[in-house]
This record gives structure tokens, sequence and C-alpha cells, in this order.
């Protein structure tokens, strides 16, 4: 027996216009008219007036009856006005997801190459030469071994040099550009080592200096009264390297030959009343430590039983308040350390070893091997990147590469060098304050300097070629120690001066023109302009 047939006729294929504005259905053609609900029952739905948004997308249904609608199953969607669509959330996660994996062939924000602005520094043989004038009564001069701008001078305030020489003094300069009948700004001396300092590092707020010494120690002077009001013993061999900590002032850590990483906390020191010489300032100890931070160098074969030697700090880093990077000498791993981590101590049995701090993070792979070496080679500086190189580690390695990694994995990312530079363990490496270049040294006897346009390192996107390095060429000997401060570099070297470059496009162009003339009063690079 047949069903009975319904009161109510079958409609034809719905179109779901309850979010679309009524003004805009004449649009839409040959669209069948829904079925009236009864009275009693109530809509589920609010429907919305005219000029409200509406809540959800409208959905758009393919009705072979309506006009605009094509044979592969396409809609015009010019006959449907949709108006008031929800906006997409752009937050910070989708935007770094989206720019991951983007395709490298698509267009994106590449910096232009900045080559011709470093090609124009120059230095001026008068105003821009400082020398390094010995504390000792046996000396005239001596070798500067490290150099810092102060935290001010990379925010364009007065720029003040920290240098430390290899006699343990420290002579702090004003490298304000002036002219060449200028008298020096009056220099302030002091001796806070009696043995050479390897590093020195500014605090927070520029009022104290930290200096490593190869006596073992760390001391930290006041730069208003040139006052040693601390010393940090603990290290058994040189110190290589200081890190002050981004947020706290009273912490830092250091790094030394002996493998170890110290951290150090200035609130915990016993002696509060400062006295006015290092050698009758109390000592204070580490609150943290991290032995053999890079391993330990293992026994040859057919020798007695020693004790494994320790590989060099070489680097610290801090990337974050609680987070350190180290670097060492003995291949191009790096390190990442937690410090909230507690300190592993031996319980139970006293023969039970003491377990070794674990980082919390390593590099996957050696960079320096990446190369055609056959073994790896240490690195002997760190610097982080900021602006267009933020997320960015840049390291110098002894195989006369600068090798870029990414700060939270580790992983090395890009390596750049110059035919002509040669590096060692006494060169160094600096970031500009911008983070669109690098500067380093060179163990060459030439004096040169080198300058680097890393602002598309990392980019994946980037269809720009790597930039060729400039080299500024000024002294003589071993330039080891660099440091950037705004629109000025400051370089050291073995010929007991520190040198300072700045740009300037109107000098340089006449020093190509006129290059014997201009030799006896500027040093500039070595390359042509339109190179």
């Amino acid at each position: 027996m047949p069903l009975p047939t319904p009161n109510v006729t079958p409609c034809r294929p719905l179109s779901n216009t309850t979010n679309v504005d009524p003004g805009s259905r004449d649009s839409f053609c040959a669209i069948a008219a829904l079925p009236t609900p009864p009275q009693d029952v109530g809509c589920k739905r609010r429907i919305h007036q005219s000029d409200e948004t509406p809540s959800k997308r409208p959905r758009v249904v393919t009705d072979p009856t309506a006009e605009g609608f094509c044979e592969g199953g396409d809609v015009d969607m010019e006959v449907a006005d949709i108006v008031n669509n929800k906006t997409r959330r752009h937050t910070m996660f989708h935007l770094l997801r989206t720019a991951s994996f983007r395709s490298p062939i698509v267009p994106t924000r590449t910096i232009l190459p900045s080559r011709r602005i470093l090609q124009s520094f120059v230095s001026s043989h008068k105003s821009d030469v400082y020398t390094c004038h010995s504390l000792s009564n046996n000396h005239f001069v001596t070798p500067p071994y490290a150099c810092a701008y102060s935290n001010g001078a990379k925010r364009s305030n007065t720029p003040f040099l920290a240098v430390a020489t290899e006699e343990g003094g420290v002579m702090i300069l004003n490298t304000s550009k002036r002219q060449d009948w200028e008298f020096e700004s009056q220099r302030t001396l002091f001796q806070p080592h009696y043995n050479g300092i390897f590093d020195i590092k500014w605090n927070l707020d520029d009022s104290v200096l930290a200096t490593a010494s190869g006596d073992k120690r760390i001391h930290l002077t006041s730069v208003e009264t040139q006052q040693v009001i601390q010393v940090l013993q603990g290290h058994s061999s040189t110190v290589k390297c200081i890190a002050w900590n981004p947020s706290h002032p009273d912490l830092l850590s250091t790094g030394s030959r002996d493998g170890n990483i110290y951290l150090w906390d200035l609130r915990v020191a016993t002696n509060v009343e400062n006295t006015r010489t290092s050698e009758s300032a109390s000592p204070l100890g580490p609150v943290m430590a991290i032995d053999a931070a890079h391993g330990q160098e293992k026994n040859k074969r057919g020798r007695r039983k020693t004790t494994p030697l320790p590989r060099s700090v070489t680097g610290l880093l801090y990337t974050n308040p609680c987070t350190l990077v180290s670097c060492g000498s003995f291949d191009g791993i790096l390190n990442m350390w937690d410090l909230r981590q507690p300190q592993t101590s031996s319980t139970g049995k006293r023969t039970k070893k003491h377990v070794p701090t674990a980082p919390a993070c390593t590099s996957p792979t050696d960079p320096t091997m990446l190369h055609g070496a056959r073994r790896a080679r240490g690195l002997m500086t760190l610097c982080a990147g900021s602006g267009p190189t933020s997320g960015l580690l840049f390291a110098l390695g002894a195989d006369n590469y600068i090798h870029a990694y990414d700060s939270s994995s580790l992983i090395p990312v890009e390596s750049i060098t110059h035919p002509k530079m040669l590096s060692s363990f006494y060169v160094r490496l600096a970031s500009s304050p911008c983070g669109r270049w690098l500067a380093s040294g060179c163990t060459a006897k030439s004096g040169s300097v080198f300058l680097y346009d890393v602002s598309n390192i990392g980019r994946l996107s980037s269809t720009m070629p790597p930039t060729a390095a400039v080299e500024l060429r000024g002294q003589t000997g071993e330039v080891g120690a660099v440091d950037w401060a705004t629109n000025m570099i400051a370089s050291c070297a073995d010929d007991k001066t520190v040198r300072v470059w700045r740009p300037d496009l109107g000098v340089y162009q006449d020093c190509i023109a006129h290059p014997e003339e201009r030799a006896w009063e500027w040093s500039w690079s070595t390359e042509a302009y339109p190179n």
C-alpha cells in the first residue's frame, strides 16, 4: 500500500540566507521560499537585523537554478554580497608559524644589504687613535687585551670605552668625535689586577666594572671611586669570560680555563664594608658551580692514569635571566644551562660519585666539521643578535668561520667568513647595537678588522646572496678585542693602540679619489666603493 502524500509540497534545494543581508536577497535567483513554521513554535536562532554583524560566516550553497552558477560547481562570488566577515586573529604564534612554513619562493621582507655603509667607515690618525699608557715605571706603553663600551654608549649616550691591558690596568676613554686640533678628554686610569685582564664588562647601570684576570680572580671596581669593592675567588685557572645577568644587577657568571662555570651572587657577601684595596677585600665564593661544562680530555692509551684535564670555557651569554649559553675550546658545540635547576648533590654512601649538572640543551651538530675539517675546532667568543638578527647567536670559531646558531634550539644556521680572516683564542667578536652588523679581529700582522652584514642570515625565504665582508686596515699586529657603540667601532691591536672607526661617506670618497694624499691623515677600507 503506497504511503500517503504529505500535505506540504517538497521544496527545492534550500539556500541558507539566515545571515545574509535582506537587501541582497534579490541578487539570488530562484531561491525557494522556506516553509513557515507554526506560530506556537519559537525560532531556534534569533534573526539578525540589517544593521547587525552576523555571528558566523554565511554558507553559500550551489543552487543549479540560481544565476551565476557555473558548470564546474563554482559559484560567482560577485553575485553573493557577503559583508562583515569575522576577522581572523593574528596572534604571535600564528605569525611565527606562517613565517616558518612559508615557501622560499614567496616574496617576503628582505633587508637590503648595507655593505656600502660598512665601506664608509674611516679613522683619523690624529683624533681616533688612543695610545695605551702603562702604569708601571718600567714601560711607557702596554698592549690592550680587552675592551667594552658602556651600555649607555650602545643607546646613543656618551661613548665611554673601558680598555683592559696586559699589566692588569684599566683606562676609561671618551671616544666622542672631535676635531684634529682638539685635545683628548681626560682619561680615568686604575689598576685592579697585577696580571693580564682577558675580559671586562660593565654592569647594567654602568656603575661597576667586572674584570677577569690571569690571577684566577674577578674584581668588581667602582667607576666613580676607581676602588675595588669586591673580589670573586674560586677558579683554579685563568678566568676567560664574564656575563652579567640581564635582569638582576647582583648576579653574574664566569668561565675559566679550568672548564668550570661559576654563578656569583653579590648579596651574600660576608664583608659588607668594602675596603679600598683589592688585597684586603674579602673574597666571595660562588653560589653555583657547573663543573667540566664542556667535558674533559681523555687519557691516551699506554700512559698511567692521570686526572683528565677539563676543556676551557671561552664564552658565556645570557639568552634570558634564567638561561646561560656557553662555548668551549674543544669543539663547536654550544651548551644551554637552566640556572633554576637545583644542584645535584651526592647522598647516601661516601663512595658515591658526584653527578655533574647536565645541560638543558646541546647543539645537535658541530658546524666546525662542515667545511672539510678532519677534526672539530673550538669557539673563542659568543655574541647575541638584536633587531633583524634577534633569536640568533654568533660564535667565532678556530676554523676562521663565524657560525650562527638558533638561540632556542642551538641548531647551526649558517657560516660566514673572509678569505683573509685568521682567528685565535685572543680574537673577539662583537655585534652592533642595531643588530645588522658584526665586527671581528684578525690574527694576521696586517692589523685588519672585518665587518659583516648579517641582516639576512637565517632567513630561509631570502633571495639575497651573502654579502661579502669589508676589511678595515689601520693598525699593525694582531687585532684582538673589538666592540661597537652607536655609529662607531673600537679595535685593540698589538701595536699598543686603540683605534675608533666611524662612518663618513664624504671622507671615504675623498680618500678613494686621492689615496696618496689622504693616507697621511686617514685609514679606510681596502675595497673600492662601487663593489
